[in-house]
């Protein structure tokens, strides 16, 4: 069946918001728009089941039946064992608990990759181990296309090497990393694998079963979700790490690297993803599947929707001198998010495409890193636009019209 974009957008409460009527959502790397499951979901929580879970009253009992539903419907659709899911109050949050915990397991004169691709997210906090007695080593983009190169990668890898740190996607280059092949290369050298996979996941989600990272990120208000980090850390590695929680947690996986509980209702919440995802694969593909390849099936259609889109607006901004594409041109090869450099800041490119109905963003995204690199000062910023497969062909055409104000 074709992408029925009526029906998806149906799902999302954001498009019958009077407030929002005649406003062309383009800044979906910060955050996409929540679907009506996941709206609904909470609202119930609240309202009849925020009591402490897991007690023997029916509104406990409730509370803690739809966390547990969250964790086993979400990390079945990830390819990973249940316990193996984590939810956390931030991904950053996950990143920084997950740091304290190799920094105590770690000898000295180990080391770490990070990368200048990178969110400052998942560097930052690994940057800072070197304090401590680490050594950290960067992996770095090339200046004209931001990609890297994983045979610059092997020139870092050695028996040192405790842990490699790397985006799925960046969110600014927007470049879509192999990640298998890059878990896979670490792996033969005997390291473990942290991908982050912010801007990756609202694209679709992953199989991280099958790409085989030891850590993976993501954060559910990205996937149409509440303000959650959601995290997989592999049984091996999970194990081999200390408890960071109490411990009287520290015998359940899925708790040792949550220090303080989160909301309750965002993890119940949480479950109307899943909602969201088989909802779409039942109109779309109407059988019924394993949830992996219900999953599977879904990241593919959101996919080829968005390819699809992304292709005029791309053919768009290599038509305007005045404007350079910071990553590939090739739709194939990147996510919808386009960061262009301008020769006016990025913040200002943003407030001066809102009156005309465009909501997209500017400044450095927290991607200093990578813009420096690429010869962009991170102060002067870059306008990004960003989109998901629920964006209609007329928002495409709307902002490429209005991409004429910035000349």
């Amino acid at each position: 069946m074709a992408f029925d974009t009526d029906f998806v957008r149906a799902q999302f409460p954001a498009f019958s918001e009077p407030s929002l009527a005649g406003q062309a959502f383009f800044e979906n790397a910060g955050g996409s728009y929540p679907c009506r499951q996941v709206v609904d979901r909470l609202t119930r929580f609240y309202m009849s089941r925020k009591v402490q879970p897991y007690g023997p009253y029916d509104a406990s009992r409730l509370a803690g039946e739809e966390m547990d539903e969250a964790r086993e419907r979400l990390s079945a659709m990830l390819g990973v064992a249940t316990d193996e899911l984590s939810f956390g109050p931030s991904t950053s949050q996950n990143t920084y608990v997950m740091a304290q915990a190799f920094a105590a397991r770690m000898e000295p004169g180990s080391a770490i990759i990070v990368t200048d691709q990178d969110h400052e997210a998942n560097s930052g906090v690994w940057r800072r181990l070197s304090e401590r007695g680490f050594e950290v080593r960067e992996w770095r983009v090339d200046p004209e296309t931001g990609h890297l190169d994983p045979r610059d990668l092997d020139a870092l890898l050695d028996d040192k090497v405790r842990l490699v740190c790397f985006p799925h996607c960046s969110n600014v280059v927007g470049e879509i990393n192999d990640a298998a092949a890059i878990v896979s290369q670490i792996h033969a050298a005997g390291a473990f694998a942290c991908v982050d996979g912010v801007s990756y996941a609202p694209h679709g989600l992953p199989d991280v079963g099958k790409i085989g990272a030891d850590i993976y990120l993501f954060s559910a208000y990205k996937t149409y979700g509440p303000h959650q980090g959601l995290m997989v850390v592999r049984r091996e590695l999970g194990e081999w790490l200390p408890n960071q929680a109490h411990h009287f947690n520290s015998d359940v996986l899925y708790k040792r690297f949550t220090p303080a509980g989160p909301d309750h209702a965002q993890i119940a919440a949480c479950a109307g993803i899943a909602d969201y995802i088989d909802a779409l694969h039942a109109h779309h593909e109407g059988q019924d599947a394993d949830p992996a390849v219900r999953a599977t099936a879904v990241h593919d259609l959101m996919r080829g929707r968005e390819k699809a889109a992304l292709a005029p607006l791309l053919e768009a901004v290599s038509r305007r001198n005045a404007m350079r594409l910071l990553g590939p041109a090739d739709p194939e090869r990147r996510a919808p998010t386009v960061a262009l450099a301008l020769g006016i800041p990025g913040r200002e490119a943003a407030e001066r495409l809102a009156p005309l109905g465009i909501m997209a963003g500017g400044g450095d995204f927290y991607a200093g890193r990578v813009l420096r690199a690429m010869g962009v000062d991170p102060a002067h910023g870059v306008l990004r636009l960003s989109f998901t497969h629920y964006t209609t062909d007329a928002e495409i055409a709307h902002l490429i019209e209005a991409l004429d104000v910035l000349g």
